[in-house]
C-alpha cells in the first residue's frame, strides 16, 4: 500500500506539470478531439520501457554531458514543434466532428524520449524507489509503477477530455488564438528544456 500511494503522489505531479508532453496533450485535443489527446496522454506508455530499463540498470551512472545533449536536442525540437502550431494557427479551421487528423503520436514519443526529465527522475527518484520495492517483492514494486502510471496517464487523459469537450464552443478566431496559445507554451518548454542544457 505504502508504494501504491507514492506512486499515485509521484505520478499525479508528474501528470499535471507544465511540460512539452502536456503542451502536446492540449494541441493534440485541440486538433482532433479527444481520441487524438487520448493517444497522446497515452505517449509515456509507448516511450517510457526503454527510459525505466536504463535508468535502473544504470543507476544513475549516465554522463551530465549526456543529459544536457539529450535537453538542448530535445529543446530544439519542442521549439520547432511549438513555432509549427503557432504558424498553423494563423490559418487553422476547427475540424468538423467525425473528421480525421493526422496522428502526432511519433513527435511525442520523440519528444518524450529526448526530454531529460523522465531520464533524470527514473535515475534519481523511481529507480531506486522500484529497486528498493522489488527487494521486497513484485507486488511492492508493481504496486508502485501502477499506482505512477495510473495518475501520471489519467491526469493528461483528463485534461484531454477537458479541452476537447470545450474546443467546438471557440469560435474560429478564438480557436485559432487557442491553437496559437498551445504553441507559444509549448516553445516556452522548449526554451525551458535549452536554457537548462546549456546552463546544466
Amino acid at each position: 500500500m505504502r508504494e501504491l500511494m507514492l506512486g499515485i503522489g509521484l505520478g499525479l505531479g508528474a501528470g499535471v506539470a507544465p511540460g512539452a508532453l502536456l503542451g502536446l496533450v492540449i494541441t493534440a485535443s485541440l486538433r482532433g478531439g479527444f481520441p487524438a489527446g487520448l493517444r497522446m496522454a497515452c505517449v509515456p506508455l509507448l516511450s517510457d520501457l526503454p527510459v525505466v530499463v536504463s535508468s535502473i540498470v544504470l543507476a544513475g551512472a549516465l554522463p551530465s554531458g549526456l543529459l544536457r545533449g539529450l535537453s538542448i536536442a530535445g529543446g530544439l525540437y519542442v521549439v520547432y514543434l511549438g513555432a509549427e502550431a503557432v504558424t498553423a494557427a494563423r490559418t487553422a479551421v476547427l475540424p468538423a466532428p467525425g473528421e480525421r487528423v493526422p496522428s502526432q503520436v511519433g513527435k511525442g514519443v520523440l519528444v518524450n524520449l529526448t526530454n531529460p526529465h523522465p531520464w533524470l527522475f527514473w535515475i534519481t527518484v523511481g529507480g531506486p524507489l522500484v529497486v528498493a520495492a522489488w527487494e521486497r517483492g513484485l507486488g511492492p514494486a508493481a504496486a508502485f509503477l501502477i499506482g505512477f502510471y495510473l495518475l501520471l496517464v489519467g491526469a493528461k487523459v483528463v485534461l484531454a477530455g477537458l479541452v476537447a469537450a470545450g474546443r467546438h464552443r471557440l469560435g474560429p478566431r478564438a480557436y485559432r488564438a487557442t491553437l496559437a496559445a498551445s504553441g507559444l507554451l509549448l516553445a516556452g518548454a522548449g526554451l525551458w528544456l535549452v536554457v537548462q542544457g546549456v546552463t546544466g
